[in-house]
């Protein structure tokens, strides 16, 4: 049986959980720790490489509810429940740090190893039970639908955590942290409630070890060209995420509001992007229908090609319209993003057996590793090419120049993505259901 409109925006409400809690960590609790306890931005750094570094562990947790029968509500729950106490206890070491740096951070070393390994198997289990669930004509609507979900649940963490953590204590960090986790379990709770009351699909199921699965998945050409273009893509994806706001300050001369604003607009555009993958696998499906891998090949060339223009932008900073560039990559970057999402659920859901969560979690540690090799290689760059030459400008679009190239060779991977295999499903488009 495949999941309503209804029942998809519930499973939204998980994602949107997962994201609030996430930005908590990596957001507040960075700044706190930077600004108000004066440590060096190294420390959320390696800390939050700590959260990254244990996403390789995504396909086992796929393939741990892959040998229950398919059950993932369990290992959904359980994940958020890691995750929130993660973040707790997070808290509880940025207020240890107040009093003893060393007994904070040793606190804080386990914490975010909780919210790695809480993020990764909810989140893993939670696109595996949508690949199971969710009608093929549907895949890349829904992917823009939870995306979009979560994007609302970190801009409604942000503002309302804002809004409490003033004056700021910590005590007051640990009971907002808390708070925001209840809530988030609370949500996850309603979204997975009777999601699976049914079985997913009639597919065989053997009882294999994790090694044999991912040998025979990484012998498979489709999936493993799939996992080579989501590495390929996501680390492009990621290159500018921290070196775009010091490019705006360096190059084009703005304040740190006129950089803040400009971040903004490039979560602006990419969700434009997602809105315009989510309507047009819904109200306007019947009159328009674009393939998946259109939409993944137009966005990766479109955001390659809105990074080469930035590069050369950059040369004449006085009379280059970079918020236009900005909101042009960012719609780009959201319409990509999403209908990749949509290809990794419609291939998950592929062969003779019922491997869902193996593949979606070999999918989503490729897509992990590269979020957080792509922050790592970006800075780093950027600090590089600073040192070597003595343009700003020049160091900074040298950058942006690479991960354009990156970007369109992704496209070209793109190409060589065959569509996923889909079942006739009537009426499986009206968004009224």
């Amino acid at each position: 049986m495949t999941l309503s409109w209804p029942n998809i925006l519930r499973l939204g409400l998980v994602q949107m959980a997962l994201g609030s809690i996430v930005v908590l960590t990596t957001a507040t609790m960075n700044r706190v720790m930077v600004v108000e306890l004066a440590m060096p931005a190294i420390l959320p750094g390696l800390l939050v490489s700590l959260y990254y570094g244990t996403q390789f562990l995504r396909p086992r947790f796929g393939h741990g509810a892959d040998q229950q029968g398919g059950r993932r509500a369990p290992w959904i729950v359980g994940g958020v429940l890691t995750l929130a106490a993660g973040a707790i206890a997070a808290a509880g070491a940025v207020w240890i740090m107040g009093s003893s740096a060393v007994l904070g951070i040793a606190a804080a070393i386990p914490a975010f190893l909780l919210i790695g390994l809480g993020i990764g198997a909810a989140g893993t289990n939670l696109l595996a039970l949508l690949a199971a669930r969710v009608a093929p004509e549907r895949q890349a609507a829904a992917g823009s639908a939870v995306w979009i979900m979560m994007i609302f649940g970190l801009a409604t963490t942000g503002i309302t955590a804002g809004q409490l953590l003033d004056p700021y204590s910590p005590g007051r960090l640990l009971a907002v942290a808390s708070g925001i986790c209840a809530v988030a379990v609370a949500l996850s709770l309603i979204g997975v409630w009777g999601q699976e009351r049914t079985p997913a699909r009639a597919a065989p199921r053997r009882n294999i070890a994790f090694g044999d699965v991912a040998r025979e998945l990484w012998a498979d050409p489709r999936v493993r060209a799939f996992t080579i273009f989501v590495f390929a893509s996501m680390l492009a994806y990621n290159l500018q995420d921290l070196i775009l706001e010091p490019f705006a300050g360096h190059v084009f001369g703005m304040t740190v509001g006129e950089s803040t604003a400009l971040g903004g607009m490039h979560h602006a555009g990419a969700l434009l992007g997602m809105i315009v993958v989510l309507a047009s696998g819904t109200v306007l499906a019947r009159w328009v229908a674009v393939p998946i891998r259109a939409w993944i090949f137009g966005g990766c060339l479109l955001s390659g090609g809105a990074l080469v223009a930035m590069a050369i932008g950059g040369q004449n900073p006085a009379t280059w319209p970079i918020h236009p560039n900005i909101f042009t990559l960012g719609f780009a970057n959201g319409i990509f993003a999403v209908a990749a999402i949509g290809a990794m659920m419609g291939l998950a859901r592929e062969g003779d057996e019922a491997r869902e969560g193996v593949r979606m979690g070999l999918f989503g540690a490729a897509q992990a590793i590269a979020f957080g090799l792509g922050a790592f290689l970006g800075t780093a760059a950027a600090d590089i090419m600073r040192a070597l030459v003595a343009s700003d400008a020049l160091a900074y679009c040298t950058v942006f120049a690479t991960e354009g190239v990156i970007f369109l060779v992704a496209a070209i991977l793109a190409l060589r993505i065959a569509e996923p295999s889909r079942a006739p499903d009537p009426g499986a488009l009206v968004p009224g259901e």
